[in-house]
């Protein structure tokens, strides 16, 4: 039994006599765990302040009434009375139960230590059973509520000038000496943590459990099968899914575009059905992308898509949301406590003073799992990665002034700071790939890849009212038409005069996502060719993306065309081409960009076909990606499946015989009076 000083025990709600055992011991504290005791009856002094018992019935329990009184109102339990003394012994024997000494004590203010008939059990698991002897050097990570309730390393040792010099050498370092206990703490970050480690400290589970979870380098991270994926990915995607595994869902996917970063994180949440609910949050182009390829690839997924600004409850367990409203959405999101967090194009939330940033941090304060997804090559532009990083793995990078210093080329301008430079690139490069990046290029896994790979990107209309309108309004066109010989009176031209009034409304509805979306893979990629039919399509782009752009139609002459081809090839400014599809679908060579992007689409797959093949020509040395940007549920998509049916597996020839316009025609008005 152990008595301590009362202003000590008073001050941190201790009794003064309590029966307990010691844990471990320092020059100047005992670590006890214990519990109250009424030992002290046989003293006739009281348990808690150690005072002299007078009262009878307080020389029964062993505690005063004053003290007592601070657990319970005598007169609730049965009033403070040798009558009911039977009742207060029972009280007092639960509370005492129930309130458990567990601390270090300083050696100074332990007065003396009796001998005690009662048993103390201490838990098994219990974190001091493994402490440390006073000669070692122990690491050891918890939360530290100091300034901040943010996690820190705690650090021992026994006084020396050489391990005190190693420890004052770590940046954001801090002595704690106030309590019995003295030790120093740092930010966690895995090379203090290796310094510390060369230095000869022990780590203790838990931070060696933080190096461990990076020591599994990733060609050596093994791959495994997705349950219920709908579809086949490519070895190095299931190394990629393999890679968040492994990471425990905190992971940087920051492969090449193309290379389905978007398919490698829904396999992760397909091969973990238990985390949820999971939002993904991600350009507003990109939204209606996502739905499809997670109704692609994922069995049966509950996915909700949130628009607007009006918040409500959502009942999805996948939620897509864009970064544009997030803020608004926020509150919400936080009470639906999800357990994955996704973002795309991690460079949205670079500026620190957006409140799109300032919601995804808030947002992945409250997941156990976040995954990012970039496909800008991170050594470029490492400021814009460094919330990313941050939010997946605190310990992976310092501070932000250190980082950019680091890694930014921080230079002072005059006005300020100026981090949007680059420096010790391969040193953040073999940290990044070391700890929570995977970064594939297409050279690296082309053996893995078809020559072409199309992909569709469904674009929402901001026009959708208009445009619902006139399709009506076609509908009702077409069933006046109905029948074979009525068809053949119809006019062709008034057909395609009606067709032509749908398509244009449909570009027209989606050319601000569209020109978002050109804008977006220009900032992670390369270059870029786009084709389109209409001349208010190819002004639009022009305007926009003028100072890196050049096009061909038919207002081109045939020397500029030669300049626009040369450039485009041959200029690493000129990212973008921009072309009419039969002007510039035909004879040329772009084999500069890799990436083919289609707003509209021709008539005849023939055409789709040549346009597509001026990048996948002689000379090309990537897999070709070919995008096509059209607006979900429009005759947009109707005209793509046709073309698609027709040239079977995307081949220009349909049984020996280029289809022509007239047929795809009747066909598409076919479809329509299905409807």
């Amino acid at each position: 039994m152990y008595k301590i000083k009362g202003l000590f025990a008073k001050e941190n709600k201790l009794p003064v006599y309590f029966a307990g055992v010691q844990l471990a011991e320092t020059n100047r504290a005992r670590y006890l765990f214990g519990k109250f005791t009424t030992e002290t009856i046989r003293m006739g002094v009281c348990c808690v302040c150690g005072r002299d018992l007078t009262h009878p019935v307080s020389v029964a329990l062993g505690i005063g009434p004053f003290c007592g009184g601070h657990w319970w109102d005598w007169y609730l339990i049965g009033g403070y009375s040798m009558e009911n003394i039977e009742r207060l012994k029972h009280e007092l024997g639960v509370r005492m139960q129930e309130t458990l000494v567990d601390t270090w004590i300083p050696k100074s203010v332990i007065n003396e230590i009796l001998p005690s008939e009662i048993t103390v059990d201490v838990p098994s698991d219990h974190k001091m059973l493994n402490y440390r002897t006073e000669n070692e050097k122990v690491v050891s990570a918890k939360k530290v509520s100091l300034s901040s309730n943010r996690e820190l390393l705690i650090i021992h040792f026994p006084y020396n000038f050489d391990d005190l010099a190693h420890v004052r050498a770590l940046e954001n370092r801090r002595f704690h000496g106030d309590g019995a206990d003295k030790f120093w703490t740092v930010p966690v970050l895995l090379e203090t943590i290796q310094r510390l480690k060369s230095w000869g400290f022990a780590l203790d589970s838990e931070v060696q459990d933080l190096v461990d979870r990076y020591s599994t380098p990733i060609n050596a991270v093994q791959t495994i099968t997705v349950p219920g994926l709908k579809g086949q990915l490519y070895p190095f995607q299931n190394q990629g899914v393999s890679f968040i595994e492994k990471r425990n869902g905190r992971a940087l996917i920051a492969d090449e575009m193309g290379l389905g970063k978007t398919v490698q994180a829904l396999a992760w949440l397909q091969l973990n059905p238990e985390k949820r609910p999971a939002i993904i949050v991600v350009p507003a182009s990109l939204k209606l992308n996502w739905l499809k390829e997670a109704t692609t690839w994922m069995s049966n997924p509950k996915v909700e898509v949130l628009s607007g600004t009006n918040s409500h409850r959502p009942h999805g367990e996948i939620i897509i949301i864009n970064y544009d409203i997030l803020p608004d959405w926020l509150d919400v999101l936080i009470t639906y406590k999800p357990q994955v967090v996704i973002t795309d194009e991690c460079h949205y939330y670079k500026n620190n003073a957006a409140k799109r940033t300032k919601a995804v941090k808030e947002l992945g304060k409250h997941t156990r799992h976040f995954i990012a997804l970039s496909g800008t090559p991170i050594v470029n532009r490492p400021v814009e990665a460094f919330n990313a990083i941050k939010l997946i793995d605190p310990s992976v990078v310092p501070d932000f002034f250190r980082f950019a210093q680091r890694y930014c080329a921080a230079r002072h301008n005059g006005y300020g700071w100026d981090f949007t430079g680059a420096s010790n690139t391969e040193e953040l490069h073999n940290k990044l790939v070391n700890t929570i990046m995977i970064r594939r290029k297409k050279s690296e896994v082309l053996t893995e890849l078809p020559e072409k790979t199309w992909n569709f990107m469904p674009m929402e209309l901001d026009n959708l009212n208009e445009y619902r309108r006139a399709e009506s309004n076609f509908i009702s066109f077409v069933r006046e038409q109905k029948g074979a010989a009525a068809a053949h009176r119809a006019s062709n031209a008034e057909a395609l005069a009606e067709i032509e009034g749908l398509k244009q409304l449909a570009v027209q509805g989606k050319m601000k996502q569209a020109i978002e979306w050109i804008r977006d893979f220009l900032e992670v990629d390369g270059k870029l060719v786009v084709f389109a039919v209409h001349k208010f399509v190819i002004d639009a782009l022009m305007n926009e993306f003028g100072n890196i752009t050049v096009k061909i139609d038919g207002s081109v002459s045939m020397s500029d065309r030669d300049k626009a081809v040369t450039a485009f090839q041959n200029n690493p400014n000129i990212r973008l081409f921009v072309g009419n599809i039969r002007a510039a679908g035909v004879g040329l060579t772009l084999t500069a960009a890799s990436n083919v992007a289609f707003l509209e689409l021709p008539w005849t797959p023939g055409e789709l076909t040549q346009a597509e093949d001026r990048c996948h020509r002689i000379g090309q040395k990537d897999a070709v990606n070919v995008h096509y940007l059209l607006a979900a549920g429009t005759i947009e998509e109707r005209i793509a499946r046709l073309i698609d049916k027709k040239r079977k597996v995307l081949s220009a020839v349909l049984d020996g015989e280029e289809d022509t316009s007239e047929s795809m025609l009747s066909e598409l008005m076919d479809e329509y009076d299905e409807n």
